[in-house]
């Protein structure tokens, strides 16, 4: 059984006016199925890496055999990345709570100095890529990844990412990509970074 498409926990619409409702149905049906179909392509050539989830194989890398490691690199990256998106955002945003927001606080002073450094991250990543919120599963790190690379490559655990490849926004924010993050703040999905925290803990 190859790696299948999650389906989203919500339509299409649901990140309207933030995110539009085409750029949702584009993003998950043709992009992120795109990673996915090269990955198992990828992945035909090495039976053995069947059954294996895409954390694992992310977390591994330098096992994964050298004539497919950078596909699986990038494809499962990509699926592994854009699977996690699609849960860390709801319609219904707010900020985080409990013990999440305490850890945030202690880590950065307030809340608007993490969204102001995260943002930073997001802008300042180079061409493709991610910014993330991620743990070691002691503390708090905002880093930025190139392409569809992932923390769980660098032995960290993604708790909130944000896509910023044009393909992303580029529909309703051209070129604008600050526009795109500061809209996509008003979709995170605080309880599901919650919930990935305190698993990660």
């Amino acid at each position: 059984m190859g790696h299948i498409l999650p389906e989203l926990p919500y339509g299409y619409a649901a990140l309207e006016p933030h995110i539009d409702a085409k750029t949702m149905e584009i993003h998950h049906t043709k992009h992120h199925q795109a990673y996915i179909d090269k990955l198992n392509a990828a992945l035909e050539k090495h039976p053995e890496l069947n059954g294996k989830s895409v954390e694992e194989l992310l977390k591994n890398l330098s096992t994964i055999p050298e004539d497919v490691r950078m596909a699986v690199r990038n494809h499962g990256g990509g699926h592994a990345n854009h699977s996690l998106f699609w849960l860390v955002m709801g319609p219904n945003g707010g900020r985080p709570l409990g013990r999440l927001a305490d850890e945030i606080e202690n880590q950065w002073g307030s809340f608007e100095k993490f969204k102001e450094t995260f943002t930073a991250a997001a802008l300042g990543q180079f061409g493709s890529g991610w910014a993330w919120l991620a743990t070691d599963g002691k503390k708090l790190e905002i880093m930025a990844t190139a392409n569809q690379d992932s923390p769980l490559s660098q032995g960290k655990v993604p708790l909130l990412g944000i896509d910023v490849w044009e393909h992303a926004y580029y529909l309703r924010y051209q070129n604008k990509r600050a526009d795109y993050v500061t809209a996509w703040w008003n979709v995170v999905n605080w309880d599901e970074v919650s919930r990935r925290f305190e698993q990660a803990a």
